[in-house]
């Protein structure tokens, strides 16, 4: 990273993220803060090289992917933007907690769709309505038919 801790990101137990796959830089926050906003580069650009990164499985990174959305460029990064707080340090904080938030959710497989078929009851219901439906319809035509 670029402050040169390089101390990886722990996502869950046993799963970390190794520095060399996060990069971040500071830029100049927009909205509210006054003379300070102008000054002072306070937001977090955090970077994760996502398409390089070997820590994580293929499943989890396809995952990663579809949830980064937009966040997703189109060389393979994850950049999450961090301009929350008037400090470095907690808009840094803020950017780690987001992606490691982001990488929790991406592990938590789907659950398999078990097929389900209708119930004898739910098809006599069914077609008994479409009879109803079809004798409202038949009687609006004409009396003399």
């Amino acid at each position: 990273m670029a402050d040169g801790r390089g101390a990886p990101l722990e996502i869950a137990s046993g799963i970390l993220i190794p520095a060399d796959d996060l990069s971040e830089s500071f830029v100049r926050a927009s909205g509210p803060g006054g003379q300070n906003v102008n000054k002072v580069a306070t937001a977090v650009q955090l970077r994760f090289h996502l398409a390089t990164n070997a820590t994580l499985p293929g499943d989890v990174k396809a995952r990663l992917a579809r949830l980064a959305g937009n966040r997703l460029t189109l060389a393979g990064d994850i950049l999450i933007q961090a301009d929350r707080f008037r400090t470095q340090e907690r808009n840094r904080q803020d950017a780690l907690d987001r992606l490691a938030d982001l990488v929790r959710r991406a592990m938590e497989r789907p659950k398999p769709r078990k097929p389900t078929r209708p119930t004898k009851g739910s098809k006599e219901r069914r077609l008994a309505a479409k009879k109803q439906r079809s004798a409202v319809k038949r009687l609006r035509g004409r009396a003399d038919e």
